[in-house]
Order: C-alpha cells, then sequence, then structure tokens
C-alpha cells in the first residue's frame, strides 16, 4: 500500500506543478530503460586510449554551421568561445575524421539513420542510431563512420574554443 500511495502522492504532485512537469516525467519514465543502454559503449569495454588515432580522411559528410552565439558577448561572459549548433549529413560509407574533445565538450543527437563511433574509451565500435544521443567530454578523441544503407544526420552542439581552432575538427 506505501508504494502505491507514494506513486500516487508523486503524481499528484507533478500534476499540481503543471503539464509540462507531468510531461518531463512521463518522458523520462518511458526512455529511461532504453537511453541507459542505447548508444553506450558496454560495460567492461570503456576505458582510456583504447583506440589510437585513425588517419582516414572526412569523406562524404557535409558539416553547416546551423547557429552560433559569441559568449563573449552573453551574461556569462566566456571570452574566446562560441556556443554553435550544426547539422552534419554523412552518407553511406562517408567519414568524420579523428578529433578530440580535450577542449570542446560537445553533445550529438542522431536524427536520422545511424552511424558507428571509433572511441579512443571505448575498445569496440558504438553504433548511434536515430533518437539517440550521445556527449562528447574532455578525454574523447574519436572517429565516425556511416555503415548503415542510409545517410545519416546529426545535430551536433559544442563548445567551441574560437581563438584555437583544431586543424580538420569536425
Amino acid at each position: 500500500m506505501t508504494r502505491r500511495f507514494t506513486a500516487v502522492l508523486s503524481l499528484k504532485t507533478v500534476l499540481k506543478g503543471g503539464l509540462l512537469g507531468f510531461l518531463l516525467l512521463g518522458s523520462a519514465l518511458a526512455l529511461a530503460p532504453a537511453a541507459a543502454l542505447a548508444g553506450t559503449c558496454p560495460a567492461g569495454q570503456e576505458g582510456t586510449d583504447l583506440r589510437m588515432p585513425d588517419s582516414t580522411p572526412a569523406k562524404d559528410v557535409t558539416d553547416k554551421v546551423v547557429a552560433s552565439i559569441d559568449l563573449a558577448k552573453e551574461p556569462a561572459g566566456i571570452q574566446d568561445r562560441q556556443f554553435r549548433l550544426r547539422r552534419l549529413e554523412v552518407k553511406p560509407g562517408g567519414v568524420v575524421p579523428w578529433h578530440s574533445h580535450q577542449d570542446r565538450p560537445a553533445i550529438i543527437y542522431v536524427i536520422k539513420g545511424e552511424i558507428t563511433e571509433y572511441s579512443s574509451t571505448c575498445a569496440v565500435p558504438i553504433v548511434h542510431k536515430a533518437g539517440e544521443s550521445t556527449a562528447e567530454r574532455h578525454g574523447v578523441a574519436h572517429w565516425w563512420k556511416n555503415t548503415g544503407k542510409g545517410t545519416a544526420v546529426l545535430l551536433s552542439a559544442d563548445l567551441l574554443h574560437v581563438a584555437d581552432p583544431e586543424p580538420g575538427m569536425m
């Protein structure tokens, strides 16, 4: 009885908080089990420097900046940083070349298709499918290849260091 009472009480509390709170709770509960495992390095395969740099050049990938914000001009006042959103389209067999996130955190969201990531922090390739997202943090270097049959479309939001961008960076 206590579990049911707690669940009902929690739902009533959320409903009192408004429709937005309810939608957020419902989405989190619906997606939690799948999101925890999708598009991540399998347990026991994580580590550091597990994959060496790959020299495969960019191939069949377009990279378009959709929007950007100069953070020096915002209340945060972060000098030499740009918050940007990009749309990448990677054709089948296409490659996003090896690059590092040492000084450039990013979040990738797969809009369409699937793409395989070869990360320095995972001993095996990671397949990312439409509807999944992944965080790219300090210590990650990687490259991506579209091993699927259709074009993969990605959104990338990153915090670019404009004073010293990485050559050939994606």
